[in-house]
């Protein structure tokens, strides 16, 4: 049999480990009840498996009968502080928490790939390092992996490092996607709190209202990037958190909003850095305020190799034909922590739609939406690619 075929086989298994996950969401570096479940998982396999000492995270080192380079693996295991509204009978059990972005299925896949390289392992030229990431989700669990020496858990850095991530809505169910260079944006964020004074809502010219200054940064925002940024260049400022006040009546004396900050080069997120920084101070001093507003830096942009990013491009073409294959035309404006690993090892990131079967993957609920679900019955051709990509990349020695 080969690689789908085995990895088809193992459909229940893999379907029973996703539920399970999907069930007991978890957030942030913390990961007991998922890191359990990827362990219970792994036993028996012939892995060098170390838990994570500051995170919930788990490598395994996969060591071929022969030698040769090292390839990594990563899937996260993180789960957002999302409500569920889909209806299921795995949905979660945590209020507050569910799995909003496919992180159960890479997960699943991951360990599926697992299994079907350790039973190729008399075939394997080198190691395979498998990295269970938690905290992809804003708590940058790639940088926290690496400090604890994942890129040398098998003795020598990897010469290749491959991702995959499931969408909800970005393609068609079943296609995998992926490009060379700049793959998605890097992320920052931006804090802002605005000192006003506060006081009697019947009497606001006794206070200093900080909120409807910081509708005005809002607002001002969404039209600073015309001025800020070179109309070819791409880049997005989206508030997504504002907290002010007690009461109606109430004047708080501080206002309080974050916002994300994507972009795709060096000098860009410099600009914004610079400009949305002095623009929020500016209007809260036209106001008779102050603001202390930071960028906070998070992830650099995710940048793909080329070698690398065409030959997982040929690798999914070949297991799964032409059409099942999709060049992505421009970048993600989304980012992933994984940048930190590509920084440093060449590799890519493939995309894989999985849309529920009889939804349009056009309008199907977005990954981080509440209503948005996967068909878990791609979970062997997950697996498969993992698994194929690291044979492969084995087989064709050190980096060159």
């Amino acid at each position: 049999m080969d690689v789908r075929d085995d990895a088809q086989a193992m459909l229940p298994e893999l379907l029973a480990l996703r539920r399970a996950v999907h069930r007991e969401p978890e957030v942030g570096l913390a990961l007991p009840r998922t890191q359990e479940k990827v362990l219970a998982a792994l036993s028996g396999l012939p892995l060098a498996v170390t838990p994570g000492s500051a995170l919930s995270s788990v490598t395994a080192v996969l060591r071929g009968a022969h030698p040769g380079p090292v390839v990594l693996l990563r899937a996260d295991l993180d789960a957002l502080p999302v409500d569920e509204e889909v209806d299921l009978p795995f949905r979660s059990r945590f209020e507050g928490r569910m799995h909003a972005c496919g992180h159960d299925l890479h997960t699943a896949m991951l360990v599926g790939a697992a299994h079907l390289l350790a039973a190729r392992r008399d075939r394997l030229a080198g190691s395979v390092v498998f990295m269970f990431q938690p905290g992809e989700e804003g708590y940058d669990g790639a940088r926290h992996m690496i400090e604890e020496g994942v890129l040398d858990a098998a003795d020598q850095r990897p010469a290749a490092a491959y991702a995959l991530h499931v969408s909800s809505s970005l393609w068609e169910a079943g296609r995998f996607a992926t490009r060379a260079g700049c793959l998605m944006a890097a992320c920052d964020r931006l804090a802002v709190t605005v000192h006003g004074a506060g006081g009697h809502g019947s009497a606001p010219h006794r206070a200093r209202n900080p909120i409807p200054v910081a509708c005005t940064m809002v607002n001002a925002l969404q039209g600073f990037l015309t001025g800020a940024v070179d109309p070819v260049r791409a880049a997005v400022i989206s508030v997504g958190s504002i907290h002010a006040g007690t009461g109606a009546a109430i004047i708080p004396p501080t206002a309080h909003f974050e916002a994300t900050v994507r972009t795709f080069d060096t000098e860009t997120r410099e600009a914004i850095a610079r400009g949305a920084v002095r623009l929020c101070e500016d209007i809260a001093r036209a106001h008779g305020m102050t603001a202390q507003a930071v960028l906070h830096s998070q992830y650099p942009a995710t940048v793909a190799a080329e070698r690398e990013s065409a030959f997982a491009a040929d690798v999914a073409r070949d297991l799964f034909g032409a059409d099942r294959f999709q060049e992505m035309a421009h970048p993600l404006t989304a980012s992933e922590d994984f940048s930190r690993v590509l920084d440093v090892v060449p590799g890519t990131i493939l995309q894989l739609g999985a849309a529920l079967p009889g939804r349009d993957w056009r309008t199907a609920p977005a990954n981080h939406s509440p209503l948005a679900a996967f068909d878990d019955s791609l979970l062997p051709d997950g697996a498969a690619l993992y698994a194929e990509l690291a044979l492969r990349r084995l087989a064709r020695g050190p980096a060159d």
